[in-house]
């Protein structure tokens, strides 16, 4: 049978494993990135495996998340990550350089490549052509210190494209339409590949786009050909060297298949709080707005940008609305500014943030008490705007600068004529805000502030565990529901016993403090258990507090792995039902736990209610080894030695 891209790549860069759906195999890594807010501790971890250098073909570390200094917290992060980077051979994107996939997009991306990310939005440079996966940091540590990359083998799922997108509807539209017929779970243990005509009508940027909000399906990645249009794409970023034509095979198989006709796609709204709750734009007209905000990892490219620009331009942003702006990286801000486009973004009244992830993350521009922001970002779970309150609506850049205008929700069509911005034939190409390792390694001194904690390690797991049930939650809870981010949490993401007091602090308070009286706990979950961000801290912040294993109906695909990596038990109801009989603060027992381990279930028992439920463990013999040694890096340690 003929071979789809995803396993073309994979092959060439297969390790160990057979690609067989829903086996494990372990894959050779070409790049990693990391942002700054999970880039502290994935070079901590880098640094004690005592690896001198990087052993991957390029290694970026990005700062783009932690950028407001409110405190002397991130700046040391940024002092810390500059040193480590020079240090051990990696490339450093400054603070104002821009969001890490938007400048991997346009100065690092290569089609046919592997990049491991710790940030679950890595996924965006599948856009250009690349297996671009997010994990966890000690993850993309260990493939910095030159390891394979563990994962299981998907399926792969065809997106087949037709005709072409009608005026007024953007490449968001199509992940909003795909994001409502699979849903957040649907796009679990797959791949979701593009192909059909409709492919070649949209640009590299459209496609990231597309692939970056491919993370919000639970996919394992994204990806797309390299084309045609992303040969133009490179020789514009003036690498034209890097591309490599990229096809599926014309007799290529695919496990699903989904057909999109571009041309009957209409202006998508994804309703709070889920980017799942997808409706028609049209069916919201009339819904007062009162903050719009344009940009992220999903929308800041130049051509979204100069988009809302044209339609902005000699209007002024209604007066009940705050519009905020942040182009993605330092090269679409001066190509605005020297084309004059910023200049009538300004006239407009919007406020220009700079490049930077920004509102996405909640760090700033949080909205009024139960506002209505209208957002061209990947997420709206409830609260992550920094108003719990907040009614977070997804839309593409077009509608979301109508809804600027207007003062309320509006299908973009009926702004009249429309004129699509093409991408300009070369882009500045200025690489100064990248400093490179040194050549001279020995001879630099790694700087830590007092913020920057030593890693808290795991102990080996206990034969017999008593565990009380700390918290009980529903379907769907995010990482950002157990560790969340904004601008009061996230400096201190190098300081594990600081953070760790915040962890489900959105939904009980109490947590923290419960989970240390009672020395060691158990949490019980619904369906898709950390979907989300890839924040390896909604593990390692648990683990610290003594969370030694994680019951849940289903898990998402990189929390499983940070729970495994950190020595938590992720384990799954054999049977569901059995969700309902468990409360908070009953006190399960398990008994021979390495014995039961070596068997595909699990028997627990509810010491409170006298009974007992049998979970699947679903581990490989390699995740038995991890887990049982109390965490990848003990096990890693321990191989070592």
């Amino acid at each position: 049978m003929g071979q789809n891209i995803t396993r073309k790549i994979i092959a060439e860069h297969l390790v160990s494993g057979e690609m067989i759906a829903g086996s494990e195999i372990a894959i050779r890594i070409d790049q990693t990135l990391t942002q700054d807010a999970t880039g502290t501790m994935a070079y901590l971890q880098f640094e004690a495996m005592g690896v001198p250098r990087v052993k991957t073909e390029l290694s970026v570390s990005y700062v783009d998340h932690n950028t407001l200094q409110t405190g002397f917290e991130n700046a040391d992060d940024h002092r810390y990550l500059q040193t480590v980077a020079a240090k051990h051979g990696i490339h450093f994107s400054r603070p104002g350089n821009g969001i890490c996939h938007q400048v991997h997009l346009e100065r690092f991306g290569v089609p046919g490549k592997t990049l491991l990310g710790s940030d679950s939005h890595t996924p965006t440079a599948g856009g250009l052509g690349m297996l671009a996966i997010g994990a966890g940091g000690l993850d993309v540590a260990v493939a910095m210190g030159g390891g394979p990359f563990y994962l299981t083998m998907p399926k792969v799922v065809q997106v087949k494209l037709l005709g072409k997108l009608s005026p007024w509807v953007s490449a968001k539209d199509v992940i909003l339409e795909v994001l409502r017929l699979l849903t957040v779970k649907g796009g679990v243990g797959k791949v979701i590949e593009y192909t059909g005509e409709g492919v070649k009508t949209l640009t590299v940027p459209e496609r990231a786009t597309i692939t970056n909000m491919g993370a919000e399906l639970g996919a394992t990645t994204s990806i797309f050909p390299s084309d045609e249009m992303t040969k133009a794409f490179l020789a514009a970023q003036d690498r034209l060297h890097h591309w490599v034509e990229l096809q599926p095979d014309a007799d290529a198989e695919y496990d699903e298949e989904i057909i999109i006709n571009l041309s009957e796609l209409e202006p998508l709204v994804a309703c709070p709080h889920s980017p799942d709750a997808v409706k028609p734009i049209r069916e919201l007209s009339g819904l007062k707005v009162q903050q719009v905000a344009i940009g992220s990892c999903t929308n800041s490219s130049y051509a979204d940008l100069a988009q809302v620009a044209k339609i902005l331009r000699g209007k002024k942003v209604h007066e009940d609305v705050s519009l905020v702006i942040s182009p993605g990286s330092r090269q679409v801000f001066e190509m605005l500014a020297r084309d004059g486009i910023l200049a009538d973004l300004i006239a407009s009244g919007a406020r220009i943030l700079e490049s930077a992830c920004g509102p996405c993350i909640g760090m700033g521009q949080a909205p009024a008490s139960g506002a209505v922001s209208v957002r061209t970002f990947n997420r709206n779970f409830k609260g992550r705007s920094g108003t719990a309150d907040a009614q977070v609506y997804l839309t593409g850049p077009e509608a979301a600068a109508a809804a600027a205008l207007r003062g309320e929700l509006v299908d973009p069509r009926e702004l009249g004529e429309y004129t699509r911005i093409e991408l300009p034939e070369k882009f500045i190409i200025d690489d100064g805000m990248i400093i490179p390792p040194a050549d001279n390694p020995h001879e630099v001194e790694v700087i830590r502030g007092p913020n920057i904690k030593p890693l808290p390690v795991n102990e080996d797991l206990p034969d017999t565990m008593s565990l009380k049930v700390l918290l009980q939650v529903e379907d769907n809870i995010t990482t950002d529901h157990i560790m969340p981010a904004g601008a009061k949490i996230l400096p201190l993401r190098s300081n594990i016993p600081a953070i760790s007091e915040y962890v489900f602090s959105g939904i009980d308070p109490t947590f923290a403090e419960r989970a240390k009286a009672a020395k060691g706990g158990v949490v019980v979950g619904g369906h898709n258990y950390g979907q989300g961000s890839s924040r390896e801290h909604a593990a390692l912040a648990p683990m610290y507090l003594g969370l030694k294993a994680v019951i849940a109906k289903s898990f998402a695909r990189i929390h499983h792995a940070n729970l495994v990596n950190f020595g938590i038990l992720p384990l799954t109801f054999v049977n569901e039902a059995d969700y309902e009989q468990i409360k908070q603060d009953d006190v399960l027992v398990i008994r021979n736990l390495h014995q039961q381990l070596q068997q595909e279930t699990i028997e627990i028992e509810n010491e409170t209610r006298g009974t007992t439920f049998a979970v699947y463990h679903g581990l490989t013999p390699r995740q038995i080894n991890i887990i049982t040694a109390g965490g990848l890096l003990n096990h890693t340690k321990k191989q070592n030695a």
